[in-house]
């Protein structure tokens, strides 16, 4: 796939990368066939094409050109376009090349827009045959649409009623569309194939299709009765079916990275000097147009436009979709934040330090895209052998007439033979081998809240035996809650929390509800407040009958009890203290609750053969506690990880040997789950996390995990079943219909079986329980 690395010359420039959009690819055979033509370029260090995304990452040096590497692609037969617009320098510094998040927002909604516009389709003799002979799923539907309405009066009449006058013309009638409109994909694709001297799978469909029809015509109209409009038709509808269902596993996966930027603000409110009247003042710019240095203003509820430093006021911000932390974090001037993250309580003025493409957003979207296009191809079994298969079936159907007529059969004869064998191969059960058992699989799946993806995730879970989990949202419910009160003296718990939650009902803050909540939970009666104010970043005071009352951080108070500090320090989670006059007199402990199926749900993973690993960006403490409470190792907990080492911790568990499966639900988990061998998304997550996903959990159970793991792998021992039986029915049919032993009619008729039998067996998913 890939040449050597040559060593760079000195004064030659260095080794560059261009991404292209690739269209037209049918199967897994294209995507290899482009593969080795760009490798063989001079010029070309490695060439990766991706079916699943579309997409193909290119290295390459002089004396190529990417529009060399371009037209080369069009050249094998294939569509081809740069995504990023030029090929980018490898060890340029990462995203330096790109575009603002606002231009590649602008851009990525452009593609979707074009993806999604109506096109006339073109013709064979033009230069863009081959630009467009993988419709996506909505220039299919109508097709499938079509070929389901017609197709089901067809097989009636052949099968069912009884036969009339009228019947073989009825038959014709009904069947011609399906076969030449419905089924132009196939044909179309055969063409293009054909004309650069290869064949797929299509190749055998478009065959076997035409030559089903074109039999039954000339029976027709030599008054014949052996016809096989039937077999034509629902050839035609249920690998319709399958490719319609694979455009649609292959459209939902397109969507991460437009979610993802997205998440981003759209426009900020940015501080400028009047030209004029020099005087300072607000003005509303796109985020696209900010550059390093403005100062902008985020108000309570708004995002953070970009990653900066806090110039003035304080506030609270929750930056758990980005970073994963459980609690919003207290900023004043001189603190970081970070982009995406959303402003909770006060007014705050930030100073720019990184745009675009530098932005932590942008660098969680380049490893989810960089993930994305490393996966491996969705090669299903027909593909990977179609390639011998098709060729082979052929030369076959044509030795089977030649030979037949060279020893004194005649032309009818011989050709009925020989249109046996293409029918009994064309791949009905092959087709359906895969489609059916993905559709009662996921069916089922769906029924117990978990939607599976693709077939290539159904391999991905047999061989999956670690399982690295997010904390924030997956173990837990990602809701605060008062856990522990610590008191001194003689003060009682309940008085302490009374007081703290008394203080604490004139503030938003999340921490300030998780204790009012605690104090309604407990059925305590708030006494009256005066005077309250909050303290940004610190806590709040207010009066109670008299006294002023203060709940916050350590530093509000003169004197802290050690027993106090002690208790904060021994408890995972955010610590508040109350108290009077100076003095903390109580501490409160409020923790991210730990969902109560989770402990279950881990054991039950250890039972699938799972080794469990604990994955987070909030603190070691926290992150050991919630450990602890569900039974996963402590060495196997990583705390306080960014969104890159999230996706790093994952590779170097790659690395080592095991095949990882990731399970998160916000954005700081997408590369993670992109770059793991197998990605869950908890369906109340995030939607890049679950565009990223290979499997989107829809209940917000952990114990999710284990059933779609367990479906997963038992749809796939189906579908090995299924491929097993419909390669072996050809293999043994094909010879039986070249020796004439077989003719169209019961050809057409095993071939029904063939699929019945498929049918049949992947129903037995409906019945699969955990």
């Amino acid at each position: 796939m890939s040449t050597g690395q040559a060593p760079v010359a000195t004064g030659e420039r260095a080794p560059e990368e261009v991404r292209l959009a690739i269209t037209g690819m049918t199967c897994a055979s294209c995507s290899a066939r482009i593969e080795r033509k760009l490798s063989k370029v001079a010029g070309v260090e490695s060439a990766t094409v991706n079916l699943a995304t579309e997409k193909a990452l290119v290295s390459f040096s002089s004396p190529v050109t990417v529009e060399q590497i371009v037209a080369e692609v069009k050249k094998t037969g294939y569509g081809a376009t740069v995504i990023d617009g030029a090929g980018q320098r490898r060890s340029a510094v990462a995203g330096s090349a790109q575009p603002g998040a606002g231009a590649l927002l602008e851009k990525l909604r452009a593609m979707e827009l074009d993806r999604h516009r109506a096109r006339p389709e073109p013709s064979l003799a033009g230069p863009e045959d081959h630009l467009d002979h993988t419709p996506a799923q909505n220039v299919l539907k109508p097709r499938l649409v079509t070929a389901i309405a017609l197709t089901v009066p067809v097989l009636l009449l052949a099968m069912v009623l009884p036969t009339f006058s009228a019947s073989p013309w009825l038959q014709f009638l009904l069947a011609t569309p399906v076969v030449f409109w419905c089924a132009w994909p196939f044909h179309r694709a055969a063409a293009v194939n054909a004309r650069h001297l290869a064949s797929t799978m299509d190749t055998l469909v478009s065959l076997g299709v035409l030559a089903a029809w074109g039999y039954s015509v000339v029976e027709l109209l030599q008054g014949g009765m052996h016809l096989y409009f039937e077999v034509a038709a629902v050839v035609t509808t249920f690998l319709l079916t399958g490719r319609f269902l694979e455009a649609r596993a292959k459209d939902s996966g397109r969507d991460a990275l437009r979610s993802l930027l997205d998440l981003g603000a759209k426009d900020v409110s940015v501080l400028r000097i009047d030209p004029q009247s020099r005087v300072t003042g607000e003005v509303r710019i796109p985020v696209s147009e900010l550059v390093v240095g403005d100062h902008f203003i985020v108000r309570p509820g708004e995002k953070v436009a970009t990653d900066g430093v806090v110039l003035e006021g304080s506030s609270a911000v929750d930056a758990s979709l980005v970073t994963g932390e459980s609690t919003p974090v207290d900023v004043s001037a001189g603190d970081e934040v970070t982009g995406g993250s959303v402003n909770s309580t006060g007014r705050i003025v930030v100073e720019a330090r990184k745009v675009g493409a530098d932005t932590m957003l942008a660098a969680i979207q380049r490893l989810v895209e960089s993930a994305q296009t490393g996966k491996a191809d969705v090669q299903r079994l027909a593909d990977r052998v179609s390639a011998v298969f098709v060729p082979v079936v052929l030369v076959l159907a044509l030795a089977t007439l030649v030979g037949w007529l060279v020893t004194g059969h005649d032309v009818g004869t011989s050709l009925a033979v020989a249109v046996t064998v293409l029918i009994i191969a064309c791949p009905c059960a092959l087709g359906l081998a895969t489609p059916t058992a993905l559709l009662v699989g996921t069916g089922r799946g769906a029924q117990l809240g978990t939607l599976i993806k693709g077939p290539q995730v159904l391999e991905d879970t047999r061989r999956v035996d670690t399982v690295v989990l997010d904390k924030t949202g997956t173990i837990t419910t990602g809701a605060l809650q008062l856990r522990s009160i610590a008191v001194r003296g003689k003060l009682s718990k309940k008085a302490a929390l009374t007081a703290a939650a008394a203080v604490e009902q004139g503030s938003e803050h999340p921490i300030a509800r998780a204790v009012v909540e605690g104090a309604r939970l407990a059925k305590l009666d708030l006494p009256r407040i005066l005077d309250f104010e909050a303290n940004p970043g610190e806590g709040a005071t207010a009066r109670i009958k008299g006294t002023e009352v203060t709940v916050g951080k350590a530093a509000l108070f003169e004197r802290v009890d050690p027993e106090l500090l002690e208790h904060a320090r021994n408890h995972a989670g955010t610590t508040v203290f109350v108290g009077w006059d100076g003095v903390a007199q109580a501490a409160l402990t409020v923790e991210d609750t730990v969902r109560a199926t989770s402990e279950a749900a881990i054991a039950r993973l250890r039972a699938l053969g799972l080794t469990p690993y604990l994955l987070t960006g909030d603190s070691s403490s926290n992150a050991r506690s919630v450990a602890e409470q569900v039974g996963i190792e402590a060495t196997n907990v990583r705390a306080e990880v960014m969104p890159a080492q999230k996706h790093e911790v994952v590779t170097q568990l790659q690395q080592s040997g095991r095949v990882v499966a990731m399970v998160g639900d916000g954005v700081n988990d997408a590369a993670a789950l992109a770059q793991a061998d197998l990605g869950l998304a908890m369906g109340s997550g995030t939607d890049v996390a679950m565009d990223s996903a290979d499997i989107v959990l829809v209940r917000s159970d952990l114990d999710a995990v284990g059933d779609a793991i367990g479906l997963s792998r038992e749809t796939l021992r189906i579908i090995k079943q299924n491929l097993a039986w419909a390669f072996g029915y050809n293999t043994a049919a094909i010879p039986l219909a070249a020796f004439g032993l077989l003719n169209p009619m019961i050809a057409g008729a095993t071939m029904a079986l063939s699929s019945v039998l498929v049918v049949s067996n992947s129903l037995r998913l409906k019945r699969w329980h955990r």
